[in-house]
């Protein structure tokens, strides 16, 4: 049974190429109430290869004027500080994990233990690189950011077909940020009933409200870029948590998730002292034993200390069993001794 929300910390290539913030920032990651922490495995050259042609390079967005093979070699976690970045969570006690994005990557991965993978938006339709993944039979989290249901359909099967046993799903926008009008949360919805999996959600967006509604809407992952606070450079900068921000994004998801209850119909006790409140029959009039009960001598009102409403009309025209004072209630032994 989960008791929360899972939050992973995404440090991608926020280190700017410094082992002691990467270190930094899986503390921070931990400090502020991440379950785990996410690196990214891969070199520029198992991502592209090195070419000004046009096809390599990006014209818009966050990024505009890398080469792919520029931006990667930049922005990449140096294979050489994976052992110890892993052994440094751990001694924290936070989970670490990473992303592979070649086949190269799983094998360097499988030989540190990772104990889940994630795949990207952008590698989840190599399914050769799903079935290599898969066949480690650890848990897999999928990001979905672009794709189609039949997409997403033909990598869970893949998955699934080579053995992997738990898949997370998560609804991802692939906007860098992202803008609340690139959502639709109701896909997380539709995830969980088509998939029958734990769907979560990969937020870029720069605003608590998106992460806190996918909570309501059903997701039990999320997924966040983070920073130090303060931080200033960052090829992810502009869609991350800095410091703190990381710390009330985790209270805002507690709460969301607290807010989502029980799965069936539950009231707190701690509203039964408000019952007092509901309307009950109250005499209006002196009743004397004998006199039958009528619209001009019973009322039902507020305060509730009386008989429930529903014996209104059932006591109507019986005669009353006892004396009963003006602005009295009608009590339940009253109707049991004339119904």
């Amino acid at each position: 049974m989960k008791n929360k929300v899972f939050f992973i910390a995404e440090i991608s290539a926020n280190h700017c190429g410094n082992f002691n913030l990467a270190k930094k920032l899986i503390k921070c990651a931990h400090d502020n109430g991440a379950d785990a922490v996410k690196l990214q495995t891969y070199t520029a050259d198992t991502m592209t290869v090195k070419s000004d042609k046009k096809y390599f390079k990006i014209k818009n967005g966050l990024w505009k004027g890398y080469t792919l093979w520029d931006l990667y070699n930049r922005a990449h976690t140096p294979l050489k500080w994976h052992k110890e970045l892993f052994k440094y969570a751990k001694s924290i006690g936070i989970k670490i994990f990473s992303t592979p994005f070649d086949d190269t990557s799983v094998d360097f991965l499988e030989k540190l233990k990772c104990p889940i993978y994630k795949i990207a938006s952008f590698e989840m339709t190599d399914l050769n690189l799903v079935k290599k993944i898969s066949q480690t039979k650890k848990p897999i989290i999928i990001s979905t950011g672009m794709a189609s249901l039949d997409e997403i359909s033909a990598t869970v099967k893949t998955a699934r077909r080579n053995g992997a046993k738990e898949i997370t799903l998560l609804y991802c926008v692939s906007n860098y940020p992202s803008n609340i009008d690139d959502f639709n949360l109701k896909n997380i919805e539709i995830l969980k009933k088509k998939f029958k999996c734990k769907i979560g959600i990969s937020d870029h967006s720069k605003d608590n409200r998106v992460a806190i509604a996918a909570v309501a809407s059903g997701a039990e992952v999320i997924e966040k870029h983070i920073a130090l606070d303060n931080q200033k450079k960052g090829f992810d900068i502009n869609f991350s948590l800095k410091g703190r921000e990381i710390k009330k994004l985790r209270e805002d998801i507690n709460i969301a998730f607290k807010l989502l209850g029980k799965n069936f119909f539950y009231r707190n006790k701690s509203e039964d002292k408000s019952k007092i409140f509901r309307r009950s029959i109250f005499a209006i009039k002196n009743i004397k034993k004998g006199d039958k009960f009528a619209k001009d001598n019973i009322r039902v009102i507020r305060p509730g200390h009386g008989l429930e409403p529903k014996y209104f009309n059932q006591i109507l025209n019986k005669k009353s069993p006892i004396n009963i004072l003006k602005h009295e209630p009608i009590k339940s032994m009253v109707i049991k001794k004339i119904l």
